[in-house]
């Protein structure tokens, strides 16, 4: 994940209210990203973990190592 250093304007209403936020668009496209990374992270969270071992084995018997 991306460590915010994000520069919000706000738009706020006759009573002072933050209605709004405006965001540049780098800012936006990160915040995104963080998102669905945090997405992908949730949909796998019940995968079956594999031991880096087992892994580089898994990698050397389909002779990508």
């Amino acid at each position: 994940m991306t460590s915010l250093n994000i520069h919000p304007q706000y738009i706020i209403n006759d009573s002072g209210d933050k209605t709004s936020v405006i965001l540049s668009m780098k800012d936006f496209e990160t915040i995104i990203e963080d998102f669905q990374d945090l997405a992908v992270v949730a949909e796998r969270r019940d995968e079956k973990l594999t031991s880096h071992k087992d892994f580089l084995k898994e990698l050397e018997e389909d002779g990508i190592l």
